[in-house]
């Protein structure tokens, strides 16, 4: 039996998005077709790419990011077939929308950690601006950091995780979330970036306990980084 790990489907849309343009722009070069007539479609790759994340995740956040960007890709590609008329600035309110689920979270998260000390977890909000927060718990066990068109630095190069595993929920949306942590935990990233990044810099410990900080949530048009 085969046992080799199945490619998963958001990638395989990426990779055949990216043949298939450099096929198009190929032709175009060559004049054997005039690439502006099809590029006005590319919403569907975002239909493709939303679709695939949808189908693929087990989470209901994970679904619900894939069915955003299927909505959003399916009004970007009616408009520019001339089936609808859509101004960027006419959806300026979704920033409220995804501003009032950060504070759900928000409120969600205290709720799981009331039972425990509020020093050992994290919790960061920046909207227009810029917030720095250091936990040195030695008993963390998680929390949650959002930047909205702001920044979050958070150090947890003094914190401890006896527990062995902690887990950070971000949302980053034109804005930018920054997290140190200590050199014996190891970070895995259960998140999905759109128009945006996470990007892992940490060097993997070489010995003692297994100390694992799970970094989940979305980054919309924004970044993550963490390094030790």
């Amino acid at each position: 039996m085969d046992d080799k790990p199945a490619i998963p489907s958001s990638r395989l849309v990426l990779g055949t998005i990216a043949i298939i343009l450099g096929i198009l722009f190929t032709l175009d070069n060559l004049d054997l077709i005039e690439v502006g007539n099809y590029l006005r479609f590319w919403p569907l790759a975002l239909v493709a790419f939303g679709m695939s994340v949808l189908l693929e995740s087990q989470k209901s956040a994970g679904r619900f990011a894939g069915g955003v960007v299927v909505l959003a890709g399916g009004l970007l590609l009616l408009n520019n077939i001339g089936i609808l008329r859509l101004r960027i600035w006419d959806f300026w309110p979704l920033v409220l929308v995804l501003l009032g689920i950060s504070i759900i979270w928000r409120g969600y998260e205290r709720t799981r950690y009331s039972d425990s000390d509020p020093s050992s977890t994290v919790s960061a909000i920046a909207i227009l601006g810029g917030v720095e927060k250091t936990c040195s718990s030695l008993n963390f066990r998680g929390g949650e950091i959002t930047a909205i068109m702001g920044g979050c630095e958070i150090d947890l190069s003094q914190a401890d995780m006896p527990a062995g595993e902690a887990v950070i929920r971000t949302f980053a949306m034109w804005g930018g979330i920054e997290m140190k942590v200590p050199e014996d935990w190891t970070v895995t990233v259960q998140a999905l970036p759109f128009l945006g990044g996470y990007e892992q810099r940490t060097r993997a410990p070489l010995e003692g306990p297994r100390k694992n900080l799970i970094v989940k949530g979305f980054a919309i048009m924004g970044g993550v980084e963490i390094h030790n």
